[in-house]
């Protein structure tokens, strides 16, 4: 099969495209990449999250490594991938892998790759990659391994906690002390993922919820939306908390619920999280969105006077951004946000410590600290919806919208279009509506923001019929 990588890593349904044969021939790919750049002489760092089968997906990528001669540290258990990307840096190895689907279903797994400087492959590191794949699988290249047991024995393969550098970069990065002192009430829903038991050890006090192993993540898919936090939000409206936490399958994204148990959006984590930099923590630079992120953040960048760029969809192009400029803060609509002074990765475990220093900065709660910058620069409203689609639907869907472009959408003049990940069409007043196919699953993402609900709610029922679906 051909080996595509999507907005972060490479991701199948396990057992169908996800197998050990398909996995050992992108890992076979990987370290001839690494031997070839001179990579392999310098390590590599190898964690797995608490999907079926991940720890040993992890450890057959690890007998292909040492099989290429490329030394290996392996998280003993199931890790976060921020703290994975942290130890890639921390050790100067020339690359890391993380095995995760991050978000997806409990079916996928996914195969995600981490370059020297701490974050994800940059798009010419995955095509190159592919390339290689296929160049492999034309030429019958055999996969070179050693076994798990026998490279253990010989120190090809070393065990390694990942906790410990990463604890020490989070304290320093966050006054976990002022926060322990504000005693707020907090609540954390790791999904069942391998974020369980990370806040918690660093902030006594902090309670857990699906914090078990469980790799059908109890039958919804470890992404932290409101459908999917209907627990956490409950435990909010009961008044025993203040904040709600949530992470994704993999720790590098972040969901919370408000004091008010409604569920506090990527979007209005990324506002609260921006102003909190610059108005507590006296840091400065540009600022990174992607196209289907909140106008909020193009306000307040324009109110703080610092410089706004606009990426495709996926981390890494953030990520290439923070490599080549000062950047401040770069986020996503899908919860993955990272800030200035740590790695140039998402981190949900990092965003979701800033937020409790934010209300123990404040003594406000999060919904409050949102509402008083609304106030400042304007309410808006926002909602996604996914729609199942298939392959040709979705083809025959973006040659419908180049052929024929819509003038104006439930009768408002489109004035500006960005065609640069979907289909994006923005009004007069700058609400917005974006039509956009995963890169990941088989879906179609139909994205709005307005200044109201009712009008969000009008521009998707359009988006459905533009789509058919």
């Amino acid at each position: 099969m051909q080996i595509k990588f999507g907005t972060d890593g490479w991701r199948g349904v396990i057992a169908k495209d996800f197998t050990f044969e398909n996995i050992s021939r992108v890992a076979q790919a990987t370290m001839d990449y690494m031997n070839r750049e001179g990579l392999g002489n310098k390590g590599l760092v190898i964690g797995y999250d608490r999907r079926f089968l991940s720890r040993d997906f992890a450890r057959r990528v690890a007998e292909v490594a040492a099989g290429n001669d490329i030394h290996v540290r392996l998280t003993e258990d199931y890790a976060p991938t921020p703290a994975v990307s942290w130890a890639v840096r921390e050790f100067g190895a020339g690359a890391g892998i993380m095995i995760t689907a991050s978000h997806n279903p409990p079916e996928y797994n996914g195969f995600k790759v981490k370059e020297a400087f701490g974050g994800s492959a940059l798009p010419v590191t995955t095509r190159i990659l592919e390339e290689i794949v296929a160049y492999n699988q034309e030429n019958n290249r055999r996969v070179i391994s050693v076994p798990y047991d026998e490279a253990i024995k010989k120190g090809a393969i070393e065990l390694f906690d990942p906790c410990e550098g990463y604890f020490h970069q989070i304290s320093r990065y966050v006054d976990l002390d002022l926060i322990a002192k504000a005693g707020i009430r907090a609540v954390v829903d790791p999904m069942y993922g391998a974020g369980c038991g990370f806040i918690p050890r660093l902030l006594a006090g902090v309670d857990e919820i699906h914090n078990s192993e469980n790799p059908s993540f109890g039958g919804l898919p470890p992404e932290p939306i409101g459908q999917n936090l209907q627990e956490l939000s409950a435990l909010l409206k009961s008044g025993k908390y203040r904040v709600g936490l949530a992470l994704d399958g993999d720790a590098d994204r972040i969901g919370a619920v408000d004091e008010n148990g409604d569920f506090f959006s990527s979007h209005c984590i990324f506002t609260v999280i921006l102003r909190h930099l610059i108005e507590f923590k006296k840091m400065t630079g540009a600022v990174v969105k992607t196209v289907s992120t909140t106008r909020m953040v193009d306000l307040l960048a324009e109110k703080f006077g610092l410089e706004l760029f606009e990426t495709p969809i996926g981390f890494k192009h953030i990520c290439e951004l923070m490599l080549e400029r000062d950047i401040l803060i770069g986020g996503e609509e899908s919860g993955g946000i990272g800030v200035k002074g740590h790695i140039p990765e998402r981190d949900g475990i990092l965003l979701g410590l800033l937020l409790l220093e934010a209300v123990a900065v404040s003594g406000k709660g999060l919904r409050q600290l949102l509402d008083e910058t609304m106030d400042d620069i304007g309410h808006f409203y926002y909602q996604r919806i996914d729609r199942r689609i298939e392959n040709v639907a979705k083809e025959q869907l973006i040659e419908k919208l180049l052929r024929h472009t819509p003038a104006e959408i439930d009768g408002k003049r489109v004035m500006t279009t960005n065609f640069s990940d979907g289909f994006k069409f923005i009004f007069e007043n700058g609400d917005w509506l974006l039509i956009r196919p995963s890169g990941t699953e088989p879906v179609l993402r139909l994205y709005s923001e307005a200044g109201s609900l009712d009008q969000v709610e009008r521009f998707l029922r359009q988006a459905v019929m533009i789509a058919g679906c």
